[in-house]
């Protein structure tokens, strides 16, 4: 354990007793969220109508498949490496340049326009690499949360960034099925770029207090060894460590699950693409629901129990959906609205935790971790449901997986360092 003793030592942020206690850190958490959510929905809006742009120019799973993979994976291989690089990195500059890299990439496509008709494989290459720039983003964001919110607030304002977030990703769908059929590609990347501008003008509006180091603080050698340092770190941590490898193997088991939900729609229940899209807004709806009332209850007080419970109430509708018969369908959009709601029961109190656990200067590679772990664990679920879904059929798959989730949520009730991870 070579890095014990640094990982032991006391750690402190500049001016920070005094920053986070103050009657103004709402205005500046609102400020600097205010600005995500804009760049968030025009981020949808853009996101949307390439993935609408590869379906109308190609017509093929593959080729959405491969878009798919080209947005998360390049954020699960650099995803340690890049909360490394932030964890060195000023957080406001850190977030600051992350917006400005993504509107940048996206100006190629601007570029490609004016020859006429944009490849295929540049919109592929342009969401990995726009996949890189929120490796750095999503870390640089979360480990600047606490340097402005006081601690006992951190569950309630994951609440209601996780409604913003929603909010976005809804709106912005909605807005580029307006828009689409009479803006060009060219017009949703000018208006990615004005939200990403507006984005950086509330991040340089909000003073992030700057760490401070304790001056013997003895430095790992490079990259690799502050990385294990990270890994270190939340290792000793037992409950976030468990929680780590949970998130894991119910990305694993969920994963599948969100690819499955128009098959279900579709074939099973012999629907319409409206009712297809009433079950994905009926999610969505759910996940609003749930990051509202988190917001303003802020939750269970032992938040182990409240985690093992937000997978159960996935694990069970999961499990009902796989009993349901072919007329069936409300039932089933009822269902997807239950699971919406466990979604930010999950993410918000593992958040808020990480938050306070974890000194600050190490939470952009906990963060990084948490963040390929579970981007990782994605193309394994999708993998095996590839193989089983087929065999099995769709709705054995949502009954099997409902079993698996719940039994999950068992496992996470039982780990005595989950169930006991308020107890400090």
């Amino acid at each position: 354990m070579l890095y014990d003793a640094k990982i032991c030592e006391i750690h402190f942020c500049k001016g920070e007793p005094e920053n986070r206690n103050k009657t103004n850190w709402k205005k500046n958490f609102y400020t600097l969220w205010t600005g995500q959510a804009i760049s968030i929905l025009t981020s949808a809006v853009l996101q949307m109508a390439l993935i609408w742009h590869l379906t109308a120019a190609t017509q093929s799973a593959m080729v959405l498949s491969m878009a798919s993979i080209a947005g998360f994976l390049p954020n699960a291989v650099v995803g340690m490496l890049a909360g490394t690089l932030v964890d060195r990195m000023n957080r406001k500059a850190a977030m600051v340049g992350a917006d400005l890299f993504i509107a940048a990439v996206s100006l190629i496509l601007v570029a490609a326009s004016w020859n006429g008709e944009i490849p295929v494989w540049l919109i592929l290459v342009i969401l990995a690499v726009r996949s890189v720039g929120t490796a750095f983003h999503t870390p640089a964001i979360s480990a600047a949360t606490p340097l402005l919110v006081p601690v006992e607030e951190l569950t309630r304002c994951s609440g209601y960034t996780q409604s913003l977030q929603t909010v976005g990703y809804i709106a912005g769908t909605a807005i580029a099925g307006v828009l689409y059929p009479v803006w060009n590609i060219s017009g949703m990347v000018a208006l990615d770029v004005a939200g990403a501008l507006l984005a950086c003008l509330a991040v340089a509006a909000v003073k992030i207090p700057a760490l401070e180091k304790r001056p013997d603080a003895e430095k790992p050698a490079g990259l690799w060894g502050e990385m294990k340092e990270g890994y270190l770190v939340l290792k000793r941590e037992k409950g976030l460590f468990a929680l780590l490898w949970i998130a894991a193997l119910f990305m694993i088991l969920y994963s599948p699950i969100n690819a499955l939900f128009p098959l279900m729609s579709l074939d099973y229940f012999g629907g319409t693409t409206v009712q297809a899209s009433i079950a994905e807004i009926a999610f969505s709806i759910g996940m609003l629901a749930g990051s509202v009332v988190l917001g303003i209850w802020g939750g269970l007080k032992n938040r182990g129990y409240g985690i093992a419970l937000s997978i159960l109430l996935m694990g069970l509708p999961l499990c009902f959906t796989g009993m349901l018969p072919q007329n069936g369908f409300w039932f089933f959009a009822f269902f997807c609205i239950v699971m919406g709601i466990s979604v930010p029961f999950y993410n918000g109190p593992v958040m808020a935790l990480m938050q306070e656990k974890i000194a600050p200067e190490y939470l952009g590679r906990v963060f990084g971790l948490y963040g390929s772990v579970a981007s990782l664990a994605m193309p394994i679920g999708l993998v095996i449901s590839g193989t089983l879904a087929d065999d099995i059929g769709v709705v054995p798959w949502f009954l099997l997986s409902g079993i698996l989730i719940t039994l999950l949520a068992g496992v996470c009730l039982l780990h005595p360092a989950i169930r006991k991870i308020d107890a400090n």
